[in-house]
């Protein structure tokens, strides 16, 4: 009888631990990124060996499909324009454990989504955001910068801070978030709806600063300052009178009351002066604009249920997924660059577990 060689037991061991590990999916959006793909394919690779990329090619004009193919991503075409529909496409299509949504311009690091996704399992997260820090002054438009901070603290104030960088388009996600993600965006709104929906649902999220750099030469930005900030302000006004009607209706339905008390003062006067009320279409105003204030905030009451009912679908559905898996290997730290344990980003990750 032969003796079991202990190696070949270790091999199998590790052979089977590895065919255990969960599978991962970069998504990387993509238009008229010919001079970018490239690299971002090869950096994501080089960081993800075992993920699979995916380029969706957004009806591109240059030959953003042709590179990124023979960069060796699985690239698929998405005619509907609009980085939402492509994202929406994205998450019904792939099937993973674990995915990784990025830009195909090579401005973010690549080499940094080891760590997000150890951080997702590790701390069984449903989403890791990655805040952007410049590396560059060319990075950040000032514009930009200035509609990341309004469209944040909007955000933060209506739904709750647990961000610092709503608008990053570099995250990582459980496949429970992905597959229970009603996308509705079209446009670069999409990640304005990523962020509520993981903060209506309080799931357990993390965010990790992470390195920001400008684009290639050739790589021009598709953001419209002024038409996607109102395409992003008017997503964020729509979420809010869906997710919390009541603190919508009500608001309206505040002004109209405080604008009728503040018209029907003087005729109170008059009446309590003369028994008389002169000025009869400013009552019949007065009148009309109570009316429509108890209208509205009795809305929003029944508009809340409504709203409580469809998180409730939402929560059932969400708990029917299964949970991200737990990391089953320690990690080698890598050679090209310290450990992320050591490096003074990874001290200031901001960790907001759902309550």
């Amino acid at each position: 009888m032969t003796q079991e060689n202990p190696v070949h037991r270790q091999q199998a061991a590790l052979a089977a631990t590895l065919a255990d590990a969960p599978s991962v999916a970069v998504l990387l959006p993509c238009y008229n990124e010919e001079a970018a793909i490239d690299q971002t394919v090869r950096d994501f690779q080089a960081a993800l060996p075992n993920a699979r990329i995916y380029v969706y090619d957004n009806a591109s004009s240059d030959r953003t499909a042709a590179v990124a193919r023979e960069a060796g991503a699985h690239v698929v075409s998405e005619t509907l324009r609009g980085k939402g529909n492509v994202v929406r496409r994205m998450f019904a299509d792939i099937e993973a454990d674990i995915y990784v949504l990025s830009d195909g311009d090579d401005t973010y690091d690549a080499s940094a989504a080891e760590d997000l996704i150890e951080l997702l399992c590790r701390e069984q997260l449903d989403m890791v955001n990655a805040a952007r820090i410049n590396t560059s002054d060319a990075a950040y438009r000032a514009g930009h910068k200035f509609g990341n901070r309004l469209f944040t603290g909007l955000v933060s104030n209506l739904f709750g801070k647990r961000f610092d960088d709503i608008l990053s388009g570099y995250r990582v996600f459980s496949r429970r978030f992905v597959k229970s993600f009603p996308a509705l965006a079209q446009g670069f709104e999409i990640e304005t709806e990523l962020t509520v929906h993981a903060l209506e649902l309080r799931m357990p999220v993390a965010e990790v600063p992470t390195a920001y750099k400008e684009r290639p030469e050739g790589s021009e930005s598709k953001l419209n300052t002024f038409r996607d900030g109102f395409r992003i302000l008017k997503t964020i006004v729509r979420l809010a009178k869906e997710e919390r009607p009541l603190a919508f209706f009500s608001s309206g339905a505040m002004i109209l009351a405080l604008t009728s008390v503040g018209l029907s003062l003087p005729l109170f006067v008059t009446y309590f002066e003369t028994g008389l009320v002169p000025r009869l279409p400013t009552a019949v105003l007065v009148c009309a604009l109570m009316l429509l204030a108890s209208l509205g905030f009795a809305c929003g009451l029944i508009l809340d249920s409504v709203s409580l009912s469809r998180r409730e679908t939402k929560r059932l559905h969400y708990l029917t997924l299964p949970a991200p898996p737990l990391p089953t290997l320690p990690r080698t730290p890598r050679r090209s660059q310290p450990h992320r344990a050591e490096s003074p980003a990874h001290k200031d990750v901001v960790h907001r577990a759902a309550i």
